[in-house]
């Protein structure tokens, strides 16, 4: 019995941990997930853990979509880059399901505080670095100060951050009046952080998150949640513009990016008549939809684009756990040969389209889908409310990233659908 307790100590204590520092190192996570999978696997009980996992339909999900990366292998041509790829989706597939009967509901407080104390230790060094006040390090640039972390994780971080404060805010009547003012203060300036900093995908997060908490809160009164979205989201969005001018280029960026796109298909469509062989008709085409500025973004929208052609042509199974590389890049040659080949479209949706097809997409959703089914079917105002949200804002950030291919934000899904998602009965620990 002693040993129990003083596992199921050990336990919290790690978890708490890795909820701290996976926001600050990837190295220092990986550590913390190591090893408290590794003591897991070694501390016996293992009836007690397998019927857990089983009874858990969120667990079977994830089980499945990394048995599919696994059988994936078969029809691969590049087997090290898919014995690479699946390591990198052990941690959503195999993590979760493990930390699912580790986690307790009590210290659910506990684990969400390490997380928020984490982001507001990165927040304050993020605004040293911006008034210059130390020299930027890691990461981080004066004008993209993002020290721990890349902006491409830290935005998206930070947006749930500020959604679970504005949640407790707003929803939690039974907070202090000391732990409201610290929430509002930090609310405010993690908000203003968000836009200081680069991460266009965190400000599609953030926005977002916005609109999912307003009608949270509002609940069964939609008309009232509509409007209030309809004034505050402008409002926010506006005096980013005006007052953020990291924020300012990139939104204009990313709406030349697109419009240049459009305009250039749209009129090569008004010309696809015109008597041109399908050879040069192909080419001008294909010449007109890629010459588009050379942003972040105009590259994301080829790699789609690109990657969709793949998925056209192995729709059923995709193309194997490992062959997104070398097919890409025989796509890339055809359709664009002056832009860069990938081995990532930063996209999750395409990346499975390609490796697994119809099967990909099917495993990836249902993941998503028994989040939202546990969430809806809680008692619990706060598993409700974040468990729809988690899974609602990574589908929407999902389309401008692979989000839960082994970045710091596949750190905070696991993490925190392991204390959102578990099942009814308790979790026994050894």
């Amino acid at each position: 019995m002693r040993f129990s307790v003083n596992l199921n100590q050990v336990y919290q204590f790690l978890f708490i941990a890795l909820a701290f520092l996976f926001p600050l190192t990837v190295s220092g996570g990986t550590v913390l997930a190591v090893s408290l999978i590794a003591i897991w696997l070694f501390s016996g009980n293992y009836r007690s853990k397998f019927e857990q996992i089983v009874s858990n339909k969120l667990s079977l999900a994830c089980i499945a979509f990394f048995t599919l990366h696994l059988v994936g292998l078969l029809w691969t041509e590049d087997l090290d880059w898919g014995l690479h790829m699946v390591k990198k989706m052990y941690w959503l597939c195999l993590g979760l399901p493990i930390l699912l009967t580790i986690t307790q509901e009590d210290n659910r407080q506990k684990y969400l505080s390490a997380f928020l104390l984490a982001m507001t230790f990165s927040e304050i060094c993020s605004y040293l670095i911006w008034f210059e006040v130390i020299s930027p390090f890691k990461h981080a640039s004066v004008g993209n100060p993002t020290p721990f972390i890349d902006h491409i994780s830290y935005n998206p971080l930070l947006a749930f951050a500020v959604y679970l404060l504005l949640h407790e805010l707003l929803i939690n009547k039974g907070l202090n009046t000391l732990r409201r003012y610290a929430y509002v203060i930090f609310a405010i300036t993690m908000s203003v952080n968000m836009f200081i900093t680069g991460g266009r995908a965190g400000h599609v997060m953030y926005f977002s998150m916005l609109v999912i908490v307003i009608f949270q809160y509002f609940e069964a009164r939609r008309v009232a949640a509509f409007f209030t979205a309809l004034m505050v989201i402008p409002m926010v969005f506006f005096s980013a513009y005006q007052l953020s001018p990291l924020f300012k280029v990139r939104t204009d960026s990313a709406i030349h990016t697109v419009v240049d796109y459009w305009e250039k298909e749209t009129a090569q469509n008004a010309k696809s008549g015109n008597g041109l062989s399908a050879e040069n008709n192909l080419v001008q085409k294909t010449e007109a939809r890629f010459q588009i500025l050379g942003t972040s973004l105009g590259q994301r929208m080829t790699f789609v684009v690109n990657s969709y052609e793949i998925a056209k042509e192995n729709w059923l199974y995709g193309v194997g756990t490992g062959d997104f590389p070398s097919e890409y890049k025989r796509v890339n040659k055809i359709n664009t040969p002056g832009q860069v080949e990938t081995v990532n479209p930063h996209n999750m949706y395409a990346l499975e389209a390609v490796q697994f097809g119809v099967l990909g997409l099917v495993g990836l959703l249902a993941i998503f889908y028994y989040q939202f089914k546990i969430a809806l079917a809680s008692q619990d105002r706060f598993i409700r409310d974040v468990g729809v949200a988690l899974p609602a804002l990574f589908m929407i950030i999902m389309f401008a990233e692979s989000y839960l291919l082994g970045h710091n934000s596949t750190y905070l899904f696991v993490i925190c659908s392991a204390f959102l998602y578990q099942n009814s009965s308790t979790t026994v620990l050894t």
